[in-house]
């Protein structure tokens, strides 16, 4: 299986959290852009991908026309492709029918709409621009446009959040009855707003909010599948468990990064630098690395974990990492349901305390291969 992603990068406002590579004031780009994205991918070797993801930044920024546009260039790039799977991301305040109805006839299976939280307030105080009358409303027209699956996506821990609030923003999210809803804590980051201001995480608030999401997911029917993320029978993301299965993918735009034949690479960042180099007939890369040895067999063990049900690791996993594991087993943070590993209640609590034993540096062990 490979995925293709496609990074759009525009955005009204830079969200004061956000640490993507999305730029603000740069919508005069978006037709150039959209054409280098073309010629980025006749550069590249011919592949089919299953599954197709158009994150951001902010993809509903593009007009309608645009957005029909891009999907045209993609349908010519990937003649061959054999899509199951197609996601769309959007904020609410800049999706409407006229893009709903080109969405839908360009085969797009799951809309992913960036809420946050329910809470107007809230929203402003987080540098969001839509209000949750705005997503309520998108999100019906886009269940009357027929988008098979609907996603959202939430946050917890933000400054001034509380757990009655965030209770309040579930009930109201779960009413409206999305197929899936990604759930993300808050972390600050260093080139983010929210960093300049000195704002810093609760970690205990967090994970009593955290707490009472999973409760009311579960009882709302949405299985907990991966850290976070939670979805309805058979409405997981295709293209985000062939990441965490290790699987192949392609990136294109700006920032985007590919895994092929076991070397991974990235593109520039920004988008003057990555269009330059495209129209100039060059491949837009910034890094490539080939993961071996023990990073790789980390890279095996810490993105089967982010699964609830674990993953099987393979025998050079399980000797190379027999040490980490038992110190992690002996802390309660992982145990073994057959031959899966996985990762106990505590342990998908302090997530990246467990990550850390499969992430270099490492301790003094070789790796068997």
């Amino acid at each position: 299986m490979i995925g293709l992603y496609v990074h759009i990068p525009f955005c009204a406002v830079k969200c004061f959290y956000c640490d993507f590579a999305a730029f603000s004031g740069q919508n005069k780009q978006v037709d150039r852009y959209l054409a280098a994205l073309a010629s980025e991918a006749a550069l590249r070797a011919p592949h089919a991908p299953d599954t197709l993801y158009v994150g951001g930044g902010t993809p509903s920024e593009l007009s309608a026309g645009q957005i029909d546009d891009l999907f045209a260039r993609l349908r010519r790039a990937y003649p061959d492709a054999r899509l199951v799977e197609t996601t769309f991301e959007a904020n609410p305040e800049s999706l409407d029918e006229e893009k709903l109805a080109v969405l839908a006839r360009s085969g797009v299976t799951r809309l992913s709409i960036g809420l946050q939280t329910a809470d107007d307030a809230l929203l402003k105080a987080i540098g969001r621009r839509h209000k949750a009358a705005d997503f309520a409303r998108v999100l019906r027209a886009a269940r009357a446009a027929g988008i098979p699956a609907l996603c959202v996506d939430l946050m917890y821990g933000l400054p001034g959040q509380t757990l009655d609030g965030l209770g309040s923003t579930l009930d109201s999210v779960l009413s409206l009855e999305p197929e899936h809803i990604s759930l993300y804590g808050l972390q600050v980051e260093d080139r983010t707003i929210f960093a300049k201001r000195g704002v810093e995480e609760d970690q205990d608030m967090g994970r009593e909010m955290y707490q009472l999401a999973i409760a009311a997911l579960s009882r709302a029917g949405l299985e907990h599948y991966e850290i976070s993320n939670f979805a309805r029978r058979g409405r997981r993301s295709r293209h985000n468990l062939n990441y965490w299965d290790r699987g192949e993918y392609m990136g294109l735009g700006c920032s985007s990064a590919s895994f092929l034949g076991g070397v991974r690479s990235s593109n520039e960042e920004k988008i003057v630098p990555y269009m330059t180099a495209v129209e100039a007939g060059r491949r837009p890369t910034a890094e490539t690395e080939a993961p071996a040895g023990l990073e790789a067999l980390g890279e095996e063990a810490f993105l089967g974990l982010r699964l609830l049900e674990g993953f099987v690791p393979s025998k050079q996993t399980r000797e190379s990492f027999a040490g980490p594991w038992a110190a992690l087993k002996a802390r309660g943070l992982a145990r073994e349901d057959g031959s899966r590993w996985r990762l106990t209640g505590e342990g998908v609590f302090l997530a990246n305390e467990v990550f850390k034993e499969f992430i270099p540096p490492f301790p003094r062990q070789e790796a068997t291969a």
